[in-house]
């Protein structure tokens, strides 16, 4: 016998599975609870040795096999061995007389159902397997859209499928049954196009017999060259997702945890998950989405000004992208003048004049644009790896949840877009924004940033070097805003002209800024600029307690700070401190921390 594994070789039989006689035309006839519980400890037997990496035996395959009577070469298809996780996962479904449901899909096949029939006992599980490709049947059964590939449409889809298999079995089976639907509508690789290739899968069940539904919704990205290959991936994915909610639903970081198994990032991304219902509600989708890119699910995850998780694809498209890098500890008004003085300029500039007049409406209305998002991007490289360790991280090393939700809302005060990612370098960023929109994409820093920016150290492990580096950043049509600093030695200001980089990569620096992918920001705030590290100040009076941060921080963020006691602020006064002939002290001094005052 060839060397292989089958777990359900009664599939592979004339149609009739093992179950075959319990539902059969559609009448329910349950098979004797004996019968059922010898062959499943079976098949899960096998099931076991499978996901351990045993072979099965040929008295394992021999009792696997049931009755079929035409010969099952155990060596004839490799799939189940190979992912051996999946096949486990579809027969424990399949296994569990509890669960009871349908299967939906349009678009790369049919191949979640798929898995389920073919590792056996399906009849078990699945009241119904469909396919409605053609648009028309689609519409007549889940409602007329516009566009297929979206979150309204897999809805739908949940939303009948599930209606239906429960209005018509719960009399029948309700009281001891909890029933699903699972749904995808996707978008795998066309011949002889490069399409964008993702979809959104969901399931619907009931955690209890009678209970009421909880829903998981997911979106994800399929990375694989080929057709064939995206629609493998999806029918793992689809089991996962199944056998999670069904058998860890209430555990969400569970069913998040195990999405994954059998595939890796190469192949697929997931940016979005959604759990709704009733064993939900203490759920915060942001954090969920912060998990996700924590634990390389997705690299990067965007929210709207709401805090709202929104998919790139949508949020992105057709939009001019501005967007500065930072840990935002709070946004200050420095942000917010960065930000101005390279929207300004790149927005605003006329060919044949100045820029528009600040004071008048021109102004307003080619810096606040509609067909441009603005977006403030966290790195998680930057909280695990840049000083942000106290404010981010808990014991095992994880970003607090608590901490994380509390600067996402101080952000969202600003009405900008917040994008959550896992990048370090400026090319990976680029790369994600222009693989979502076609536009202009402005990236604003500052002088710090530059300079580290053109440090050799971070280019070692690219066979290139630095210029590999940039040269995977300069492909994209970018513009690099650079607003100017003061120089705490000199007192002179330090501009994106003037910046003296290490002494070995200056040429590349002055070819970069030659050829116009980096501008000077020269619309900004000097008496911002002569505050001195206006971060800094503003965090050490926080923590110490004087007023001097409010008039450095827009007065939204200022509100939001105080209102939830964010950065450590105090709302009583700091306690008034004597020195040794009786007179009063002020506190700042008495802490050693420097005055907030302009020079």
């Amino acid at each position: 016998m060839q060397s292989g594994t089958l777990l359900g070789a009664e599939a592979s039989c004339s149609g009739r599975t093992a179950f075959d006689s319990g539902h059969y035309r559609g009448k329910f006839v349950a098979p004797s609870s004996s019968t059922r519980m010898s062959h499943s400890l079976k098949l899960m037997n096998n099931a076991k040795q499978l996901w351990s990496g045993k072979q099965l035996t040929s008295h394992s395959l021999a009792t696997t096999r049931h009755r079929c009577t035409r010969p099952v070469r155990a060596g004839a298809d490799q799939i189940e061995s190979t992912f051996s996780k999946t096949a486990a996962k579809a027969l424990e479904v399949n296994l569990n007389s509890l669960w009871y449901g349908v299967l939906a899909e349009i678009g790369a096949g049919q191949e979640v159902a798929r898995w389920f029939f073919r590792v056996g006992a399906a009849a078990g599980t699945i009241a119904k397997s469909i396919s409605a490709y053609d648009m028309t049947i689609s519409d007549s059964t889940y409602g007329k859209a516009d566009r297929y590939v979206t979150r309204d449409r897999v809805q739908n889809m949940l939303d009948y499928e599930y209606l239906q298999c429960f209005l018509t079995l719960k009399s029948a089976r309700g009281k001891d049954t909890c029933f699903f639907a699972f749904a995808d509508t996707v978008v795998a690789k066309a011949f002889g196009r490069n399409n964008e290739c993702h979809g959104w899968l969901g399931i619907k069940y009931q955690s209890r017999p009678g209970a009421e539904p909880n829903t998981v919704m997911i979106h994800c990205r399929m990375l694989d060259d080929t057709a064939q290959l995206q629609q493998e991936a999806l029918g793992i994915l689809g089991v996962n997702l199944v056998h999670g909610a069904l058998s860890k639903g209430e555990q969400h970081y569970q069913v998040l945890a195990g999405l994954m198994d059998d595939l890796g990032r190469s192949r697929i991304e997931v940016d979005l998950v959604d759990f709704s219902g009733p064993d939900y509600q203490h759920v915060d989708k942001r954090c969920v989405a912060l998990r996700l890119v924590e634990k390389g699910l997705c690299d990067a995850a965007l929210f709207n000004p709401s805090g709202k998780l929104e998919i790139p694809q949508e949020a992105l498209y057709k939009k001019n992208v501005l967007i500065t890098r930072g840990r935002f500890r709070p946004f200050t008004l420095l942000h917010n003048d960065m930000l101005m003085g390279a929207a300004s300029q790149f927005f605003c500039l006329d060919p044949n004049g100045p820029t528009a007049s600040q004071d008048g409406d021109a102004y307003n209305e080619c810096v606040y644009r509609d067909d441009t998002l603005v977006l403030l991007e966290l790195t998680t490289r930057d909280m695990m790896e840049g000083g942000d360790l106290l404010d981010w991280t808990n014991r095992d090393g994880g970003i607090q949840e608590e901490s994380f939700i509390q600067r996402i809302e101080a952000l969202s005060t600003m009405g900008y877009s917040v994008l959550l990612s896992n990048y370090r370098r400026y090319f990976s960023l680029a790369s994600y924004l222009s693989t979502f929109s076609k536009e202009s994409i402005v990236i604003s820093m500052g002088i710090p940033s530059v300079r580290e920016l053109f440090k050799e150290k971070h280019y070692t492990d690219l066979d290139g070097g630095i210029l590999e580096g940039f040269g995977r950043l300069l492909k994209y049509d970018l513009k690099l805003y650079v607003y100017p600093t003061l120089d705490e030695t000199t007192g002179e200001m330090v501009t994106a002209e003037t910046l003296q980089v290490e002494p070995k990569v200056q040429k590349l620096y002055d070819y970069i800024r030659e050829r116009g992918t980096i501008l000077p920001i020269n619309d900004y705030n000097k008496e911002l600029l002569m505050q001195d590290d206006v971060h800094k100040r503003v965090a050490e009076s926080i923590r110490s307690g004087t007023p001097d941060w409010e008039k450095l921080v827009p007065t939204l963020v200022r509100d939001q700070i105080k209102t939830h006691s964010l950065l450590g602020y105090r709302s009583r006064p700091a306690p008034v401190l004597t020195n040794g002939s009786g007179k009063q002290q002020d506190p700042q001094q008495a802490q050693d921390k420097p005055q907030l005052v302009p020079k």
